[in-house]
């Protein structure tokens, strides 16, 4: 493969250096804000030597390479649009993420700015959700004694995530907001300070109630919570900004952070917080009594209909549930669901693979449907069932399958963001999860076969 060659080659069909508004890539994918949608040429793109599909999604016209072959191709596609890897360069009008944003629909750039929040918090959640998992092992088959040393240090290193997840929150959500990190990390802070009463764990426990100006605060914790300091933070990042345009910049520095702070503590006591609480409490009910009531029938709509979802970039917005539910409920429900629909596309291509004669399509197929149990499902449904479509169709079938078994057997996760294989590190039923696994995968290759496909003329 002649990586320069094919750089030049997306140049042109991508309508120009001019019409690549900014570029970036993630670990298999070329990422484009393109200006004139129109110029691009997407079928001849898709036949270039190495491309493994390429779609339009989240304001991004996305081009898979598949894993380091697209670094190779970015380091010299960027030069010639003038990209760069950097977040901070001078030069730049905007950001890659804003000029994505821009391409979106409202519902998208919501869904997108959730993402952006949560993503780089989720290896702090998988880290304590895999030591969930190790200590119940440890409980389950008497590895070691439940009062012992090195039990209770686990179980405090397992539980500091969902303890300080406001902090957290706070300072990714504040960036996300343009505010100021550190600031937003203090209102996490403030969310948790020791004087509050740590709800996180506690079921009976009464706060005390604070008389403040005629009005009776709770100093009750948001230890583990979500919504609440997301609303607070977005509320703490438009009052700095506000103060930033009237205050002068002589004392910008001393007077912006001190009356941010306070005026954000206050709201954060006596308003947006409670009631954060209440819609978080709302969502996170309502969540469980569909669980609890539809059941399994639950699991093989959402099962069935998550990959169409994810088409729509809204599974962008679950990590912020799902983080809510690994406090409330005690574990992640949806996350195996997810799983399910993921490792079905995968099922679903590797029934092309072996059934397709198509050269191409089958260099494609077999690396597209690992990363699907892998949990990375891109490559599998743009790269090779949405181009048949009844592929897909054939995954949404597995999906609902795997789906209906992982909540009829109440398997659950202690994290948030790995499916596929690597979800075995975080689920609570292992066994189960492993069997729904095969059920996803089998019934998907099945209705794949059954169900068939037109094959491409050349």
């Amino acid at each position: 493969m002649n990586h320069v060659e094919i750089a030049e080659k997306l140049v042109e069909l991508l309508g120009g250096s001019g019409n690549v508004v900014s570029a970036t890539h993630c670990a298999t994918r070329l990422r484009l804000v393109i200006d004139n949608e129109d110029l691009v040429k997407k079928e001849e793109i898709d036949d270039l030597d190495g491309v493994k599909g390429a779609f339009f999604s989240s304001g991004q016209f996305q081009i898979i390479f598949g894993t380091g072959t697209v670094n190779k191709v970015f380091t010299h596609f960027g030069p010639l649009v003038g990209a760069t890897l950097e977040e901070e360069d001078s030069n730049k009008k905007e950001s890659h993420s804003d000029a994505a944003k821009k391409k979106m629909n409202p519902f998208a750039r919501f869904a997108r700015t959730l993402s952006n929040i949560f993503v780089p918090i989720i290896p702090a959640i998988v880290a304590a959700g895999m030591l969930m998992g190790l200590l119940g092992m440890m409980n389950t088959y008497n590895w070691v004694d439940p009062e012992s040393g090195l039990f209770v240090l686990l179980d405090m290193f397992s539980s500091a995530s969902f303890i300080i997840l406001p902090i957290l929150i706070g300072f990714s959500a504040a960036k996300e907001f343009g505010g100021n990190p550190f600031l937003g990390a203090v209102i996490g802070g403030i969310m948790t300070h020791p004087l509050l009463l740590n709800p996180w764990g506690l079921s009976d426990a009464q706060p005390e109630v604070l008389d403040f100006l005629g009005f009776g605060v709770e100093l009750l914790g948001y230890q583990g919570t979500v919504i609440p300091v997301l609303l607070t933070v977005y509320a703490m990042s438009h009052i700095e900004k506000s103060l930033r345009k009237v205050i002068p910049n002589i004392v910008d520095l001393l007077l912006t952070p001190f009356l941010t702070v306070i005026l954000t503590g206050f709201v954060a006591m006596l308003v947006v917080g409670p009631l954060g609480r209440a819609l978080g409490n709302g969502i996170t009910a309502a969540l469980d009594f569909v669980y609890n009531t539809a059941g399994p029938l639950a699991g093989l709509i959402f099962g069935g209909l998550y990959s169409t979802i994810v088409l729509t970039g809204v599974h962008h917005s679950f990590h912020a549930i799902e983080a809510e539910l690994l406090v409330s409920v005690g574990g992640n429900f949806l996350l195996p669901i997810w799983a399910m629909a993921n490792v079905a596309q995968g099922g679903a291509t590797l029934a092309v693979f072996f059934k397709t004669k198509n050269n191409k399509v089958k260099g494609i197929a077999l690396p597209a449907a690992v990363s699907a149990f892998l949990g990375i499902t891109e490559p599998a449904i743009f790269g090779v069932n949405l181009r048949y479509r009844r592929p897909f169709i054939g995954a949404a079938i597995g999906g609902a399958l795997g789906g209906f078994y992982v909540v009829f057997t109440q398997v659950m996760a202690n994290g948030i963001g790995l499916t596929g294989v690597p979800m075995f590190a975080i689920a609570k039923d292992p066994l189960n999860y492993g069997i729904a696994f095969l059920i996803a995968i089998v019934g998907a290759f099945v209705a794949t076969l059954l169900l068939g496909w037109k094959e491409e003329g050349k």
